[in-house]
C-alpha cells in the first residue's frame, strides 16, 4: 500500500517526475477544464524546460563519458519539442523519462534496506587493556603489541597471539574449516574469527590494515575493479534502435519536406518500452526476489543471472550445515556394548557441556533416547574432555589423549592399538570411557544441508554445464562432501586468493560463472564472479557487501528460486522489449510518411507503454 510518508519520500528524493506530472495535470486543466489554452501552453511548455533540461545535460554528460545509453532519443526528441515549440508533447516526454528512471532507483532502495541492517552488524570497536583498567577504541586505532580482551561472541579484530585465557574459536568463515577449535596460550588468531566461548588476552602482532581480515577486503576491492561494470539491457538494444530511428526520421523529412515529420518520428520512437517497460521488468523481478529472502543490488545480477552457465559452490557453510553432526560410531573390541549403548553413556555425561561437539552427541543421544539421566560430579577440562559420575560409575568423553589418561593401566596397551587404526582418520572424534574402560569412539562429519542434493539436481534441470565445489578444508572432507552431492569437480586446500584465480580460470574458458559462499574467505571470489551470491543469513557482513545478490534465509534452495527469477525476468523484459520496439517501428514509418501527428504520436506511444507495462509486471508472480 502506497502512504502519504513513502509517496513523500518518493517525491523528496526524485522531484522532476512530481514537477512534471503536476505541470501537466495543470495545463490539461487550464485547457480542457478553464478554456485557458494559451496559459495551458506556457505552463506546458514550462514544464519542458524545468524537467527538460536536466534530463538532457545527464544524458548529454553520459555520451561525453561514453555511455550510449537509451535515453539519447528520448532527449532527441525533447530537445526537437522545445525547438518546434510543442509543449504538450514535452511535457509527456520528460514525465515518461523521468518517471521510469525514479521508479527504478527508488525500488532498488527500498529493496536494499534489509541488506544494509545486515551490513550494520559488523563490530567496530576493540577493548583494550591498560595499566588504568579497560578502553574501547575503534579497531582501526589498535597498534601492534596492544593487549585486547576477546569477550565470547565477539569478532578477533586484528590477528594476534593469545597470552592469557582459553575458549573456543570459530574461525571458518577465514580458513573454511568446519569445527570451532579450542585455543589458549600461545595460539595464533586471525583476525575475523569469532570466540565462541571462553575469554581470551590476546596480543596485537598486526594493524587492522596488516591483518587477514583487512587483506581479504583489499582482494574484494581488487575484484570489484577488474569486474568492471555491465551494459543495461535496454542500452544494448538502444545501440540498433537509435540509429535506426534518425535514419526513418531523415527518411521522413525527405518525403514530407516537413521538420514537424522529424518529431513526430521522435515521438513514437521514444523508447518507453525501454525506459519504462524494462525498469518495471527489473523492479518486479528484484520484489519477487525479495519476497522470496533474497536481496539483489541492483538490475544487472538479475540480468546476469540468466547467462549463468556455471555454478561455483563453497563447502563449508553452504553446501554444508557447519556444524558437526555424528557419522558413526566404533565399539571398542571385546567391549559388552551396542553403538546405542556407547551413544547413551555419551549423551548422558555430554548433556552438561556446551561445546559444539557435546551438542551434537546429546542431540543424537535425545533422539534417540528422550529421556536422558542428569549425572552427577560434572569437571570439565577445556579443550580435552568432560567426566561425570553416573550410577557411582565414572564416564568420561573426549580427547584421546584425555581417555588415555582415565584408562587403567592394563587397558592403555589395547587403547593405543585400538586409536592407531585411526591414525590417519582426519574426522573429529570423540572417545568414550566408563569405569576405567573405553567404550567406543564417536565421528563427526559436517554433513550436507538436507536440501543440498535437491539443489544440485535441479541446477542440471536448469541446464547449468558445470556445478563446482570449492573449499579450504582437507581433500579428503572435500571428497567425501562431493561425492555425497554428486559433484564432480571440486578443489580443496584453498586460500581466498586461490578461489579467485580458479574463477578466473573458469571465466577465461568463456563461461559465466555464479559463485556462493558464505565465509569472509569467500568474499574475493564472491566480488569477481560474474555474478556472486551470499548466503546471508549467519550475518558475515563482507561476504554480504561482497556478493551482488545475499539470501537472507539459511536455505540452498534460494540459490535455485533466485536463478529462476533471473530468467522470467529477462525473458519478460526481452518480450516487452520486442513487442514496444516492432510497434513503435511501425508507428515511425506511418509517421514518416507525415500521417501521425506528434500529439496523436504521444497518445498512441502511452497505448504501446501501458501494453509492455502490463507486460513487465508478470515478473512479480
Amino acid at each position: 500500500m502506497i502512504t502519504f510518508s513513502k509517496a513523500y519520500e518518493f517525491i523528496q528524493q526524485f522531484p522532476l517526475p512530481f514537477i512534471a506530472a503536476l505541470g501537466l495535470l495543470a495545463g490539461i486543466i487550464a485547457q480542457l477544464i478553464l478554456g485557458m489554452p494559451t496559459q495551458a501552453h506556457v505552463i506546458w511548455f514550462a514544464t519542458l524546460l524545468v524537467c527538460g533540461v536536466p534530463l538532457v545535460l545527464t544524458t548529454v554528460w553520459g555520451v561525453v563519458r561514453g555511455q550510449f545509453s537509451v535515453d539519447i532519443i528520448a532527449a532527441l526528441a525533447i530537445i526537437t519539442a522545445f525547438i518546434m515549440n510543442e509543449a504538450f508533447t514535452g511535457a509527456v516526454l520528460v514525465l515518461m523519462q523521468s518517471g521510469g528512471q525514479a521508479m527504478e532507483k527508488y525500488g532498488l532502495k527500498r529493496a536494499m534496506f534489509t541488506l544494509d541492517a545486515l551490513l550494520s552488524r559488523a563490530p567496530k570497536t576493540a577493548i583494550r587493556m591498560q595499566a588504568g583498567g579497560q578502553e574501547i577504541i575503534p579497531v582501526g586505532e589498535v597498534k601492534v603489541g596492544d593487549i585486547l580482551l576477546i569477550r565470547p561472541g565477539e569478532l578477533v579484530g586484528v590477528d594476534g597471539t593469545v597470552i592469557d585465557g582459553e575458549g573456543e574459536i570459530d574461525d571458518a568463515a577465514i580458513t573454511g574449516e568446519p569445527f570451532v577449535r579450542f585455543v589458549n596460550k600461545d595460539k595464533v588468531l586471525l583476525s575475523g574469527s569469532i570466540l565462541v566461548n571462553g575469554a581470551l588476552t590476546l596480543r596485537a602482532d598486526k594493524t587492522t590494515e596488516k591483518s587477514q581480515y583487512a587483506t581479504i577486503v583489499k582482494l574484494v576491492q581488487q575484484a570489484q575493479q577488474e569486474k568492471g561494470s555491465i551494459q543495461r539491457l535496454a542500452d544494448r538494444y538502444a545501440i540498433i534502435f537509435t540509429p535506426l530511428t534518425l535514419l526513418i526520421a531523415a527518411i521522413g523529412f525527405a518525403i514530407t519536406q516537413e521538420a514537424i515529420t522529424i518529431l513526430a518520428v521522435l515521438v513514437v520512437a521514444t523508447p518507453c518500452p525501454l525506459i519504462l517497460a524494462t525498469p518495471v521488468a527489473v523492479l518486479s523481478g528484484v520484489n519477487r526476489a525479495a519476497k522470496a529472502g533474497i536481496i539483489v543490488k541492483g538490475g544487472a545480477p538479475l540480468e546476469k543471472l540468466a547467462a549463468v552457465d556455471v555454478v561455483v559452490l563453497d563447502k563449508t557453510g553452504t553446501l554444508t550445515q557447519g556444524i558437526p553432526v555424528i557419522d558413526n560410531i566404533v565399539v571398542f573390541p571385546g567391549a559388552a556394548y551396542s553403538t546405542d549403548e556407547v551413544l547413551y553413556c555419551a549423551g548422558i555425561i555430554e548433556q552438561q557441556s556446551s561445546h559444539a561437539v557435546a551438542k551434537a552427541t546429546t542431540k543424537a543421544a535425545i533422539e534417540k533416547f528422550p529421556q536422558l539421566p542428569q549425572p552427577t560430579q560434572i569437571r570439565e577440562t577445556p579443550g580435552a574432555g568432560v567426566i561425570g559420575d553416573y550410577e557411582n560409575k565414572p564416564i568420561a568423553v573426549g580427547t584421546a589423549d584425555y581417555i588415555q589418561s582415565q584408562l587403567t593401566p592394563e587397558q592403555v596397551p589395547a587403547y593405543l592399538t585400538f586409536m592407531q587404526t585411526f591414525a590417519h582418520e582426519e574426522k573429529l572424534m570423540s572417545v568414550i570411557a566408563m569405569n576405567g574402560q573405553c567404550l567406543g569412539v564417536i565421528f563427526f562429519v559436517d554433513a550436507p544441508r538436507p536440501k543440498a542434493i535437491e539443489m544440485i539436481s535441479a541446477l542440471r534441470r536448469m541446464g547449468i554445464k558445470h556445478i563446482v565445489m570449492l573449499t579450504g578444508d582437507n581433500p579428503r572432507n572435500a571428497h567425501r562432501i562431493a561425492q555425497a552431492l554428486g559433484i564432480t569437480m571440486y578443489r580443496a586446500g584453498l586460500h581466498p586468493e586461490d578461489k579467485v584465480a580458479v574463477l578466473k580460470e573458469i571465466s577465461a574458458r568463456h563461461h559465466h560463472t555464479l559463485m556462493v559462499g558464505d565465509g569472509i574467505n569467500d568474499a574475493p571470489a564472491l566480488a569477481s564472479a560474474f555474478v556472486g551470491m551470499a548466503m546471508g543469513a549467519q550475518g558475515v557482513a563482507i561476504a554480504a557487501q561482497a556478493a551482488d545478490i545475499v539470501l537472507l534465509e539459511d536455505n540452498i534452495e534460494g540459490v535455485v528460486s533466485a536463478l529462476a527469477i533471473g530468467r522470467r525476468m529477462l525473458y519478460i523484459a526481452k518480450q516487452g522489449i520486442w513487442i514496444g520496439m516492432g510497434l513503435s517501428l511501425l508507428l515511425m514509418c506511418i509517421a514518416a510518411c507525415g500521417l501521425i501527428p506528434p500529439p496523436v504520436g504521444v497518445v498512441l506511444q502511452e497505448i504501446i507503454d501501458v501494453t509492455v507495462i502490463f507486460n513487465a509486471l508478470r515478473a512479480r508472480k
